[in-house]
């Protein structure tokens, strides 16, 4: 089964606040404060100013969004996040802004990657992927016998339109 998301993770106030502005956005709620906001047609045209894709390296963030990603960091630190998988292959991208700047990244992993239903191994205190460690810049923490992204509960869905469907 595959897995096939790309959102923008903040934490719950932030991204309610800035999603208001913006047609065809939904907040679904994480855990540990974290909320989503999946990357849906609508919100892409709505946020895209028209430029290239620019230099980060994501196969789907609207031109120019990365200027309001940090205009939003302002009021807390706000990730942008693309996670495809099949198969145990696939590849992650995610970024941090914060105060009004790139913080973190872009990061990224190409290749194989364990499956989501498989438990983390414990690697000291290290973040193994770029989601999970832009969720550890948000404030997130792993839990016993998991990474970040799992402990925020972002295993739960496995595409943008069941994320999308569980904010309604």
């Amino acid at each position: 089964m595959g897995y096939d998301v790309q959102a923008v993770i903040a934490g719950d106030e932030v991204l309610r606040i800035a999603s208001r502005e913006l047609p065809g956005s939904a907040v679904v709620r994480l855990g540990q404060g974290l909320s989503m906001m999946p990357m849906t047609d609508e919100l892409f045209d709505a946020v895209t100013d028209g430029s290239g894709a620019g230099d980060l390296g994501f196969w789907r963030l609207p031109g120019g969004f990365d200027a309001l990603l940090a205009r939003w960091s302002a009021a807390g630190p706000i990730a942008y996040v693309e996670a495809e998988h099949f198969g145990g292959v696939g590849r992650q991208r995610a970024a941090v802004w914060a105060d009004g700047s790139l913080a973190l990244g872009p990061l990224g992993l190409l290749g194989p990657l364990r499956p989501l239903d498989e438990p983390t191994k414990q690697r000291g205190s290290q973040a193994v992927s770029p989601a999970s460690q832009a969720l550890r810049r948000l404030g997130a923490q792993r839990d016993v016998g998991k990474d970040e992204f799992e402990s925020v509960g972002l295993n739960r869905h496995r595409t943008n339109e069941d994320w999308i469907a569980d904010a309604c």
